[in-house]
């Protein structure tokens, strides 16, 4: 059997550093930090005191109010990018047959504001249920992608995948198999995260995994520096429209790029901490790479990193890429714009996966900011692209995330020459 091609034909997103594409192309190539305290509650109790929230965007007053108060914030944000991807596709319903349009649409975590608020509801009745009707599909992390099915009328396949931080990559990768295997022709898919939360930041809190850096959140965020120390919370969604070749150029759509490859794999490790040398990292892009037999190794020209700015994470993911490319891991660029975004958790891989897709079509890289200190156990031959965007031809490009749990996922990116 012939494999389809898979073309990107549309992108959204909302992000801490830009509420649609232009915006945040544009923030990333300045630099931008979104690093800033948090202004969603009083955080006097919490050892963390800053996050990378969306900033100057009504997200309640895009919505009709009835209809926004049947939402949780996540899924807010996923009706927001996937609107703003629908339009930039010019995705015609009169001119598409729906039944093979789907959505897979990703959450790390799903509607944790409203399980929050019904259960300290319940706290507040000492434990008499006066719940909220909408309580359990306002949480649930498949509503997203069912919201958006109803909205547009897409009748292919549809549902959510959840493997924290790798979510929305896998969801872009199952979209991606549809389509290559004829099952579909156009997929809207990519994820949402709406964590910012007093249970959200006093969890990770708990499992010391975020950056306590209060005195300077706009450079708390910084990967592969020696001063690392925890990630920093962010929020938003990214959404992709992939498609079927034949069926872009049929409709005439403009193509971004051309998805041509995605591996899954398992640490087999640990619940949160990487493998020490970067094994499932190794295999994943082993795996992506194997996927295209058009690519070698030396064709890639930029990977966009996982590097959450963890002391252990950073280290053992530049392991796993010199392991897998050698010496021309020297050659390459190597970027983590979550030094400028923050960690989008399920959202993460899709708002990555459009940075790269962006870098692509522009030939730019975006840089890896707030570096102070170089870590003496990070490889320093390594170009990871500190403090400015660089020109480069960027002809393929790779995109990492992996989750708690031990997930591993990949995406491989080409230029689109017919």
């Amino acid at each position: 059997m012939e494999l389809k091609r898979v073309v990107v034909t549309g992108l959204g997103a909302i992000t801490p550093i830009g509420n649609n594409i232009p915006e945040f192309w544009e923030s990333l190539l300045a630099g931008k930090s979104g690093g800033a305290p948090i202004t969603y509650f009083d955080t006097e109790h919490f050892k963390t005191k800053f996050a990378c929230e969306v900033k100057n965007f009504d997200v309640n007053g895009y919505f009709e109010r009835r209809e926004g108060r049947r939402m949780d914030k996540y899924s807010k944000f996923a009706h927001i990018s996937s609107d703003e991807a629908i339009k930039d596709a010019n995705l015609d319903p009169e001119k598409l047959d729906l039944d093979r349009v789907g959505v897979i649409f990703a959450s790390g975590i799903g509607g944790i504001q409203t399980y929050q608020e019904e259960v300290l509801g319940l706290a507040r009745t000492n434990m008499v249920p006066k719940l909220n009707p909408f309580f359990i599909p306002k949480m649930i992390a498949d509503i997203a992608a069912g919201q958006i099915s109803i909205k547009y009328g897409y009748r292919g396949p549809n549902y959510c995948t959840v493997s924290a931080c790798a979510s929305s990559t896998h969801a872009m990768i199952d979209a991606f198999n549809l389509i290559r295997l004829g099952k579909v022709d156009v997929m809207v898919t990519g994820g949402a995260e709406a964590a910012i939360t007093e249970s959200g930041i006093g969890g990770f809190n708990a499992m010391q995994a975020l950056s306590t850096r209060n005195d300077s959140p706009d450079t708390a965020s910084r990967p592969f520096d020696a001063g690392r120390e925890g990630f920093v919370m962010g929020e938003g969604s990214g959404a992709v429209i992939v498609e079927e070749l034949e069926h872009a150029l049929a409709r005439g759509a403009k193509i971004y790029a051309e998805l041509i490859g995605g591996g899954m794999t398992a640490d087999a490790h640990h619940i949160t901490a990487p493998h020490p040398e970067g094994l499932g990292a190794i295999n994943v892009m082993k795996q992506t790479m194997n996927d295209f037999n058009d690519v070698v190794y030396t064709d890639v020209d930029y990977i966009n990193v996982h590097g959450t700015s963890t002391p252990l994470g950073d280290i053992a993911e530049c392991k796993a890429i010199k392991a897998v490319f050698g010496e021309h891991a020297y050659k390459l660029n190597i970027s983590s714009t979550k030094s400028m975004t923050g960690h989008l958790l399920g959202a993460a891989g899709a708002v990555e996966s459009i940075a790269t897709i962006l870098a692509v079509q522009n030939d730019i890289v975006p840089p890896t900011i707030n570096h102070f200190t170089d870590d003496e156990n990070i490889d320093s031959k390594l170009n990871l692209t500190y403090h400015k965007a660089v020109k480069r031809t960027v002809n393929v490009a790779l995109s990492n995330t992996f989750g708690f749990g031990g997930h591993n996922a990949s995406v491989l990116f080409r230029k689109f020459n017919g």
